[in-house]
């Protein structure tokens, strides 16, 4: 993150945000609804945590046992996986799950249990990429990557002209880096740039969460599967590894079509960092939605395919995205501003693998005269 100076969005032609926040609590009022989670948050919850732990148990105590039984119980855990990731654990950090924050608190530790860190999480998507979207050197989520370019203001290498190609199969190594790799390397740079201090976190303590958690995962993950099956710890590693690569790529195919697409911006401050735009139609801007019209991909995904709805009201759970997104719409429509959508999520990757191609071709500046 760049701290050379704070970024300020801009205080002037605030009328959509006005408008568009008072539509939305007055639908909120009106039906009598609470913004968190209700009986369908609840009964998917259970689903997904059955869905990972239900595939563990039955490994665990020998009921299944055969190489084809193994690969669906192993399949089954991924979709398990990223479903906490994407339904549960996501909105629980973002304090949208529940009205008692301990709840939240609870539920966001679910990342916990599956390998990897909240308190990263939240520094990484709730601070910075959520506050800054598609931004330079703020989201981290386009921050220069080495392998990847995701952005037009990233340093362009030679082999990003292939990413197109080659992204796919890095996608689906990004919770395994994050479990062995990334969660550790984080928090020391939290430390050292100060966002730690920022958000008023004790880093001790979020090391001590993050060894004991982490020892934790590999126990019931790996040790215990060793201990009580007849499975050896190469079967072990490699379902662990199938697994988490299965899940990982869902996750990233879920939220890289959501900024990183045909149409979004990467809107840069100026020299004093003011943005041109204030908070609400910056994200108007920077973010897609996707394969709106299909109830049982949003049931499965959190409703992060109503990103635009996600990223103006991150505090609301999931589950009310496509009552209030015809609101968004219509406000949008009204002042003239952008609201983008693909019909289907396999438009949206198209338009993601268009971009990653548009990104890997070497900069004019960079061509010889």
């Amino acid at each position: 993150m760049n701290e050379s100076k704070a970024l300020t969005f801009a205080r002037t032609n605030r009328d959509f945000s006005i408008k568009l926040n008072k539509r939305v609590n007055e639908y909120f009022r009106n039906n009598q609804l609470s913004r968190h989670a209700n009986t369908e948050m609840v009964i998917k919850t259970i689903c997904m945590f059955l869905g990972y732990f239900g595939p563990y148990v039955l490994i665990v105590s020998g009921i299944v046992t055969g190489t084809l039984g193994l690969l669906i119980a192993v399949v089954v855990m991924s979709l398990g996986l990223a479903g906490i990731g994407l339904s549960v654990m996501h909105d629980a950090n973002h304090g949208a799950y529940a009205k008692r924050n301990w709840i939240n608190v609870a539920l966001g530790y679910s990342m916990n249990l599956i390998g990897a860190n909240a308190f990263n999480w939240k520094m990484q998507h709730n601070v910075m990429h959520h506050s800054f979207t598609n931004i330079h050197e703020e989201d981290e989520d386009i921050t220069p990557r080495g392998a990847l370019r995701l952005s037009p203001h990233t340093e362009w290498k030679k082999m990003h002209k292939y990413q197109f190609i080659y992204a796919w199969f890095l996608y689906g190594l990004m919770t395994i880096v994050w479990l062995f790799f990334k969660d550790f390397v984080r928090l020391v740079v939290y430390r050292k740039n100060g966002m730690a201090k920022k958000q008023g976190a004790n880093i001790g303590l979020e090391w001590v969460i993050l060894i004991i958690s982490k020892i934790v995962y590999v126990g019931y993950i790996f040790v215990i599967p060793l201990l009580f099956t007849p499975l050896s710890w190469w079967m072990i590693l490699l379902g662990v590894f199938f697994m988490h690569y299965i899940a990982g790529f869902i996750l990233a195919i879920i939220f890289q079509p959501a900024h990183v697409v045909e149409g979004t911006t990467y809107p840069l401050p100026d020299e004093d960092g003011n943005l041109e735009n204030d908070w609400a139609v910056h994200q108007l801007l920077t973010t897609s939605n996707f394969g709106n019209n299909s109830q049982w991909f949003s049931w499965y995904v959190g409703g992060l395919n109503f990103q635009i709805e996600h990223h103006l009201f991150p505090n609301i759970c999931h589950v009310h995205y496509r009552k209030i997104s015809s609101l968004v719409q219509e406000t949008a429509r009204e002042f003239g501003l952008p609201y983008r959508s693909t019909h289907t999520f396999l438009e949206a990757l198209l338009s993601h693998m268009r971009i990653l191609k548009q990104l890997g071709v070497r900069p004019n500046y960079l061509k010889q005269p």
